[in-house]
C-alpha cells in the first residue's frame, strides 16, 4: 500500500521524545515516520507517495472524547431537541409545533431543556403541556437526563395512579397543595413511562446513529467512549449497529461501548470482556450509577447542600448491594465505569474498589465534581482514571455554589488540584447532555466560564493551561481505554488519527481565539474523513 505524507504542518505530537514536527508518514493506517519537512521529503517523498499539504496548520493527535451518549446525539436528530432554549414560552412553542407533527398513537419525545438558562419563566406545568400538546402524550428529558417532564396524557396511557409503586431512587413529584402529579419525574421514576413509549426500528437508530457520528467526526473527534445499550435496544442491537457502520460501512470513528451494568450477564454469555473488537470497535467498561447530580439535590454529598441543610442527596444503591454490584462485575473480570458527582458517592466507590482486585484496564470515575483532599490522593492510582467534563462548569455555574457553599467549592471541579496530585484524568463532555465539541470542552478548562462571560473563571486556581486541556481530550482518553501505547500522542508506530485546526491553540494570546477556530480536517486511519 502506497504511503501518504502529511507535510507543511505545525504538528504537536505531544510525544515528549519529539514534541514538534512539520511531517507525519502513514502507511497500513499507522504512524511510519516524523520529522522536519526536509527530512521526511527526503527519505520518503518519491515512489509515488500522496502528499497531504497542511499549509501550516496546526495538528495534535486525534481528538477523543471520554464520555457521551452518541445514541443521545443520534435522538437530537431524531426527536425535538430543547437544547439551549432559554425561555419557558420558547420551550411551549416547540412543543407545540412538535406536536402538530406526531400522528396519532405516537408520542411527542424530546431532550435538553434546562431551566437554569431560562431567562423568563420556571419549568412547565402539567397543564402548560397539556395545553400545548392536548392530543398526544409527551416526554421530555431534562438535559442531564435525570429529570423528565410528561402530560397528563403520558400518565394517563402508563396507568398512572399515587399507589403505584415508584422504582427504587425515583420520585414522581407532586403538587404540595393537591397532591397531584406536576408533570416531573426524578431518575428511576421516569422507568414509569418508558417502557409505555413505542420503540423505533432498528433501521431508524441506525440512521440516527450515522448522523451522530458524522456530527462527532466534523468537530475533529476521532475516537469516542459512548454509553448506549439502554437506548438503542439492548446489548444484541446496539454492538450489531456499531458494527456494520464502522467495520463494514466504514464510518471511520473509533468507539469503545460502554456497557450498562443489566446487560452483564448477556456479556458473559458471548464471552465478551473488556477490549473485545478491535482498533476501531471495543467493548469498555461496566457503567453504573453511584448517585445523581447537584441540579436536583441528588448527588450524595457527606455533609449537607448549603442551600438545604436537611438534604444530602441519593444514593443509587445501599452500600451492601453496592458491594454485591463490583463483586459481580469483578468476577467478569470487567473495569467498571461509575458515575460519581458527590463527594461521598465517591468515597463509597473507593472504598469499595480498595476491596477488590485491580484488573487489566482501568476504573473510571466519571464526572468526580466534587472531592476532598483524601479523595484526591485515593485516586492518585495508576489502576483509575477521573472522567471529567470541563463544561460542567460552565453549566453549573453560578447556582451550583449555593448547593456546596463556600467551604466546597475549592473541591468543586478541581482539575487543577487533581492534575497536580497524579491522577490520570480524561476528558468527555457527556454530549448531549453537553456540546459534543471538544474545543468547548478546552476551552472551559483553561477559562472556567462561558463563552460569552468575561470575568476571571469560576474557582479560577483550577484552571488548566492549554496544554493541559488538550491532553485530556488526547493522550487522557487513551489511558482511560488502557490504549496509551496505541494512540494519544503522534508518535512512530502508533495509529494514523490527526485533528487539524485552522488556528494555533498553543500560541493564542486570549483563549476566546478558541471560539473561532475551525476543524481544518479530521484523519483517522490515515484517511481523510473530514475536510472543511
Amino acid at each position: 500500500m502506497s504511503k501518504t505524507i502529511f507535510t507543511n504542518g505545525t504538528i504537536y505530537t505531544l510525544d515528549t521524545s519529539q514534541p514538534l514536527v512539520e511531517a507525519v508518514v502513514v502507511e497500513n493506517g499507522r504512524i511510519l515516520d516524523i520529522g522536519s519537512h526536509q527530512e521526511i521529503n527526503l527519505q520518503w517523498g518519491r515512489n509515488g507517495s500522496k502528499i497531504i499539504d497542511l499549509q501550516g496548520k496546526m495538528v495534535t493527535p486525534g481528538l477523543i472524547d471520554s464520555h457521551l451518549h452518541l445514541s443521545g446525539i443520534a435522538f437530537n436528530f431524531l426527536d425535538l431537541n430543547l437544547t439551549g432554549v432559554r425561555t419557558k414560552s420558547e420551550m411551549l412553542e416547540k412543543i407545540r409545533e412538535k406536536a402538530k407533527t406526531v400522528a396519532p398513537g405516537h408520542w411527542l419525545v424530546g431532550m435538553g431543556w434546562d431551566e437554569n438558562l431560562f431567562t423568563e419563566g420556571t419549568i412547565p406545568t402539567i397543564e402548560e403541556l397539556d395545553h400545548v400538546a392536548p392530543h398526544c402524550p409527551i416526554y421530555l428529558k431534562r438535559i442531564c437526563t435525570h429529570a423528565f417532564l410528561v402530560n397528563s396524557k403520558a400518565l394517563e396511557l402508563c396507568q398512572y395512579h399515587p399507589s403505584n409503586d415508584v422504582p427504587t431512587g425515583g420520585k414522581v413529584v407532586l403538587d404540595p397543595k393537591t397532591k397531584k402529579p406536576t408533570g416531573l419525574l426524578l431518575e428511576s421514576a421516569s422507568q414509569l413511562i418508558t417502557k409505555y413509549i413505542l420503540e423505533r426500528t432498528y433501521q431508524e437508530l441506525k440512521d440516527g446513529l450515522q448522523q451522530a457520528m458524522q456530527f462527532a467526526v466534523q468537530k475533529g473527534l476521532t475516537s469516542v467512549h459512548t454509553n448506549d445499550p439502554a437506548y438503542l435496544g439492548g446489548l444484541d442491537s446496539t454492538f450489531n449497529m456499531y458494527d456494520e457502520l464502522i467495520n463494514h460501512e466504514g464510518q471511520g470513528l473509533r468507539c469503545n461501548l460502554l456497557i450498562d451494568y443489566p446487560f452483564l450477564p448477556q456479556l458473559r454469555e458471548k464471552r465478551m470482556f473488556a477490549g473485545f473488537g478491535n482498533e476501531k470497535l471495543q467493548i469498555g467498561a461496566i457503567k453504573i450509577f453511584a448517585d445523581g447530580a447537584f441540579g436536583r439535590r441528588t448527588a450524595l454529598l457527606s455533609e449537607p447542600y448549603h442551600d438545604e441543610p436537611n438534604q444530602f442527596g441519593d444514593a443509587m444503591y445501599s452500600q451492601e448491594t453496592l458491594y454485591q454490584v463490583v463483586k459481580e462485575i469483578r468476577d467478569h473480570a470487567m473495569p467498571l465505569a461509575v458515575h460519581t458527582i458527590g463527594d461521598q458517592a465517591l468515597g463509597n466507590v473507593l472504598d469499595l474498589l480498595d476491596q477488590f482486585p485491580k484488573v487489566k484496564y482501568r476504573d473510571r470515575i466519571i464526572h468526580t465534581s466534587l472531592v476532598r483532599q483524601d479523595l484526591v490522593e485515593r485516586l492518585a492510582d495508576s489502576s483509575r482514571i477521573a472522567d471529567i467534563q470541563p463544561r460542567f462548569v460552565v453549566s453549573d455555574y453560578p447556582w451550583v455554589k449555593e448547593r456546596v457553599g463556600d467551604n466546597r467549592e475549592p473541591y468543586l471541579y478541581a482539575w487543577k488540584t487533581l492534575i497536580a496530585s497524579g491522577v490520570l484524568c480524561a476528558g468527555g463532555s457527556d454530549a448531549p447532555v453537553e456540546p459534543v465539541d471538544p474545543l468547548l470542552g478546552i476551552h472551559a478548562a483553561v477559562t472556567r466560564r462561558t463563552p460569552r462571560d468575561s470575568h476571571s473563571g469560576w474557582n479560577e486556581k483550577q484552571k488548566l493551561s492549554m496544554l493541559e486541556a488538550v491532553q485530556l481530550f488526547t493522550l487522557g482518553g487513551a489511558l482511560a481505554t488502557n490504549e496509551e501505547n496505541v494512540k494519544g500522542t503522534i508518535s512512530r508506530g502508533k495509529l494514523a488519527d490527526m485533528t487539524v485546526y485552522s488556528n494555533n491553540l498553543f500560541t493564542m494570546e486570549n483563549p476566546d481565539e478558541l471560539l473561532e477556530t475551525d476543524i481544518e480536517m479530521t484523519v483517522i486511519d490515515g484517511e481523510i474523513k473530514y475536510q472543511k
